[in-house]
């Protein structure tokens, strides 16, 4: 069953906020009264402080003092990003009974923009992980199918948005974090360009790569988080989007790829290999996780979930001339796509190559399961460019997203396709 916030947007809530119809204390309680334990989505929820913090907004709106679109809505953050008060677990056993002493930095920007937090989103153990069910806290589970996994890493952000108990999420994305599990729940999830967030406060999985991210149910709202977090003022949506169709040349089910093209036809195609591109992501992302956890994994290997422990094990046989050339690999498709984007405005292509898995399930009829689910979102990290996953319609059932590439400080572009897009599928 859908909560409460399944169909209505955020310019919905602020109108209703702001007409008197609804309050803060009201859209808090029906946070609340949505959360479905059964899905899995939430670690842990601040019912006390939300409230403290919804009075606060209520009052605030009263006076006239008005923070802008965030302001009253209830929100989530994931549990890799520091709440002051609240649990920072990680998803692992190594941070049981943790509580964070402050706010992350972009935990300060959703309070300064009158945001209501409501709790702790399930994450993938160390965000290490794309498929969202690995985790001492358990699996957070897809709504479309409670058997198939939310993706990750930040699974529980995405199922609390697609399920209706919030109308948006706080995620990270260090591969495709933010826009895999908003492609597999069927919702929208924007990684802005890179250090465009501030990470302070928020647990690394891979410092080179990692980006704060939002995710909600339409890309608008993705785009009123973004400008309500940045207090960027956008200009005026161009007249006409140059896109292209990437082929990034990696094993694809064709009826994802082919629901996906159906939204943008007529695209002329550009050959990317982001084969390649994934071998640099994972030669870095290996050698600056095992940094991370080195110590930990030397002291206390026993408190880690097993997958996530072989893969850091994996990780620390990465030999330092593998990461250096793939750090100057890095620089090289870094200038390639944006001589691609130089060309064109947006990119195109699925964001994810397959549809939600099976819970537990490690390989796929692409091959094994984490390296697929990031094949098509890793490059964009490596680049380092803002990348926006929108809902494509479905397959076998299942949901799947079309990718939008573009440039750093372009940002609008993206969200000016993507409303096209949005247009024409009616």
């Amino acid at each position: 069953m859908k909560g409460f916030f399944a169909g209505r947007t955020l310019a919905d809530l602020g109108r209703d906020l702001r007409a008197g119809r609804t309050s803060a204390a009201a859209l808090l309680e029906r946070a609340l009264e949505s959360i479905d334990p059964d899905l899995n989505a939430f670690a842990a929820v601040d019912a006390e402080g939300a409230a403290a913090a919804a009075r606060r907004a209520d009052e605030e709106l009263a006076a006239g003092a008005d923070r802008g679109a965030l302001h009253g809505v209830p929100v989530a953050v994931k549990d890799v990003i520091d709440v002051a008060g609240l649990p920072t677990g990680m998803g692992s056993a190594h941070f049981a009974g943790h509580v964070a002493a402050e706010d992350a930095a972009c935990v300060r920007l959703l309070r300064e923009a009158g945001a209501v937090i409501v709790g702790k989103t399930t994450t993938h153990e160390f965000a290490y992980g794309a498929s969202g069910d690995v985790s001492a806290t358990g699996p957070s589970r897809n709504p479309h199918d409670p058997a198939r996994a939310s993706g990750g890493s930040s699974g529980g952000s995405a199922v609390a948005v697609a399920a209706g108990m919030v109308p948006l999420a706080l995620g990270t994305d260090t591969g495709g974090s933010v826009r895999i599990p908003a492609a597999l729940c069927g919702i929208a999830g924007f990684k802005p360009a890179f250090g465009t967030f501030p990470v302070d406060g928020v647990f690394p999985l891979a410092p080179s790569f990692d980006h704060v991210g939002v995710l909600a149910a339409t890309a608008a709202d993705c785009r009123t988080a973004y400008r309500a977090l940045t207090g960027s003022a956008e200009p005026p949506a161009p007249r006409e989007v140059r896109m292209a169709w990437v082929d990034g040349m990696v094993p694809m089910d064709a009826q994802v790829e082919e629901a996906v093209r159906a939204s943008f036809p007529d695209l002329p195609v550009e050959r990317v290999d982001l084969r390649a591109a994934r071998r640099v992501f994972a030669a870095i992302q290996d050698a600056e996780a095992y940094d991370v956890h080195a110590d930990r994994v030397e002291r206390a290997a026993d408190l880690y979930q097993p997958p996530t422990l072989d893969r850091l094990r994996r990780a620390g046989r990465t030999p330092g001339w593998r990461y250096v050339r793939a750090v100057r690999e890095r620089e090289d498709f870094t200038r390639a796509v944006a001589d691609l984007l130089g060309r064109y405005d947006v990119l195109v292509l699925p964001t994810v190559p397959l549809t939600a898995p099976l819970i537990g399930q490690r390989d796929s009829d692409l091959g094994p399961l984490q390296p697929a689910l990031v094949s098509l979102t890793c490059p964009w990290n490596v680049a380092g460019v803002p990348a926006l996953s929108i809902p494509a319609g479905f397959v076998r059932g299942l949901p799947v997203g079309a990718q939008l590439v573009g440039r750093a400080g372009a940002e609008h572009v993206l969200f000016a396709a993507a409303e096209r897009c949005a247009a024409s599928r009616g």
